[in-house]
This record gives C-alpha cells, structure tokens and sequence, in this order.
C-alpha cells in the first residue's frame, strides 16, 4: 500500500506541475501598424525636388485582445486608428476577427477576416461598416509564445448617407503578438 501511494503521489505531481513547451491556447494580445502606399502623381523621372515616387496614403493603428482556440484558428476584438491623408478622413472601427492557419508548420501562413462597426467620435470622424480579408506569414520567437506578423489586408470601408460611400484599400501590415 506504501509503494502504491508513492507511486500515486509522483504519478499526481508530476502530472500537475508539468507544462507544455509550445503554449496552443489561451489570452492573447497584439499591436498593429499598417500603411496603404499610392503613387505619386507630381513625381518626374531626374526630378530633385525631394519627390518620391511612392508615398503613403493611409495609416492603420490596431490594437487586439484574442483567443486561440488551437494551433490553427483565434479570433479577436480590435480597437483601430485609421488616418487617410490625401481624403482626409479619420475612422474608428471595432471589429471581431477570425485568424486560421493554412500552413501549420514552426511558422504560419494564415488567412483572416474580420467585420465590424466604424465608430463616430465627432464631426471628424466617419461612422459606417468594415470588412476585412488578408493573408499573413507569422514567425515566432525561441519559446514559440511571442510572434512578429507580416502580411498584407484588403480592407472595405462603408460610410456616409446610407453607407453610400466606399473606401477600398490594400495594405501592407506589421504586427506584434504577447502570448
């Protein structure tokens, strides 16, 4: 009976204070910055003007708390900044996203979407719909818990009298996940 409890006993401590290596589940966090690039209109060939042929359009700050239900799919709530220079326009959209890993190997290449409401905060800003889709590619750290994400979205922006009007653009994305 002695030997029984022993065995019971290190059997139960070694389930319980044993830890997965690589983290599949649980809260997240990520910051995001992105940017919308146009061509430059006024920009000449041998010009010395200080014009470049390439300048950004749009700017996107994104802020997530998620969860990740597995290895291949989360999803999240996002609080974003969008900054429209040339249509000087300001959106404040909350929206959920669904995040799946295509590829699951050491590092993802996922696909995500996401929906969700463009908040008015005043006269200068817009309210209306958000629909989002991307493709991204996530590369983790030595511990497989933090992760940088590279990759690009297509976003629909639906404001105005009766959400008339449209803003569509693609961007280029730089994310940070805390896991």
């Amino acid at each position: 009976m002695k030997l029984f409890l022993q065995l019971y006993f290190a059997l139960f401590t070694s389930l319980l204070f044993s830890q997965d290596t690589i983290k599949t589940r649980g809260l997240f966090y990520k910051v995001s910055a992105a940017v919308t690039l146009t061509t430059n209109d006024d920009y000449s060939i041998g010009n010395d003007d200080g014009e470049t042929f390439i300048n950004p359009n749009a700017i996107f700050i994104n802020n997530t708390l998620g969860y990740q239900f597995d290895e291949r799919s989360s999803i999240g709530l996002n609080i974003e900044y969008d900054r429209y220079f040339k249509q000087e326009l300001n959106f404040f959209p909350v929206h959920l996203s669904f995040r799946y890993n295509v590829f699951d190997f050491d590092d993802k290449v996922f696909l995500r979407g996401g929906y969700g409401k463009m908040i008015d905060l005043g006269k200068n800003f817009e309210s209306g719909t958000l629909y989002k889709l991307g493709i991204g590619y996530q590369a983790f750290d030595d511990n497989f818990k933090n992760s940088w994400l590279i990759g690009l979205d297509f976003s629909r922006k639906r404001f105005g009298f009766r959400q008339t009007e449209k803003l569509s653009s693609v961007s280029i994305f730089l994310e940070f996940m805390l896991f």
